[in-house]
């Protein structure tokens, strides 16, 4: 028997490869972005990261947005110690710093916290983020009395849709496209929210008492994974 296809909204763009691997399992994504971020770093910002990129300093990156923001500002020849989100933050980190740069990485913000606070040598730290963030990391370090120089290099934009058609899922990858999401549509009857992470899943629930399912590590081919697998269970049912 020929299993019915079920539809499921991503609020940001998952690519090719995943769409065509979820289409396997009878699952049709749909990809309609909710926020759009670009580069804002100001005249002061851009002096002040190509005076750092001179130097050594431990540098904070939880976004991809904020190492493509700054990759044009520094030097050939940067010796940062990095610490920063992983997977796909990682990836986009060792391309353009060096896998030699990362001292460690987390799963999420506070997680990331916790990783720098195990090393007491590290008494200051730039966090590269964008316009909304959160605050869970800064306030962290803050409070352990670590120094955070926070520099804005990129800002995030709501670009809210109204989604009419019934989706069986939704995959949520920020509290912004959450926010974004809901400003205008609600979890429908039948739908299952999917979240990158904690923050995220979090960030849903101020909005839906449906139960969240979260990805087991927080990166876009992982999320699919997961709906793929809750909809694979309920096909079999």
């Amino acid at each position: 028997m020929r299993k019915d296809k079920k539809q499921i909204l991503s609020t940001r763009p998952v690519g090719e490869e995943l769409i065509l691997e979820a289409s396997r399992h009878n699952i049709i994504i749909d990809e309609i972005p909710f926020i759009e971020t670009e580069v804002s770093i100001n005249e002061a910002t851009a002096k002040r990261i190509v005076e750092l990129s001179r130097g050594k300093i431990y540098a904070v990156f939880t976004s991809m947005n904020a190492v493509e923001a700054v990759r044009d500002l520094v030097s050939p020849e940067v010796d940062w110690k990095i610490f920063c989100l992983g997977p796909a933050t990682k990836k986009l980190v060792v391309e353009i710093f060096g896998e030699e740069s990362i001292i460690s990485t987390g799963h999420s913000g506070a997680d990331l916290a916790d990783e720098i606070l195990k090393h007491q040598d590290v008494k200051s730290v730039f966090f590269f983020c964008g316009n909304i963030r959160r605050d869970e990391l800064p306030q962290k370090l803050k409070s352990n009395n670590v120094d955070v120089e926070e520099l804005i290099v990129y800002k995030t934009l709501e670009t809210p849709k109204d989604i009419a058609q019934h989706y069986d899922g939704v995959l949520f990858f920020s509290p912004s496209a959450v926010e974004s999401y809901f400003s205008i549509n609600t979890v429908t009857e039948g739908m299952q929210p999917f979240a990158i992470g904690k923050t995220t899943a979090n960030a849903v629930k101020h909005f839906s008492d449906k139960p969240v399912i979260v990805a087991e590590l927080p990166d876009k081919k992982s999320l699919v994974a997961q709906a793929i697998a809750h909809f694979s269970s309920d096909q079999k049912i």
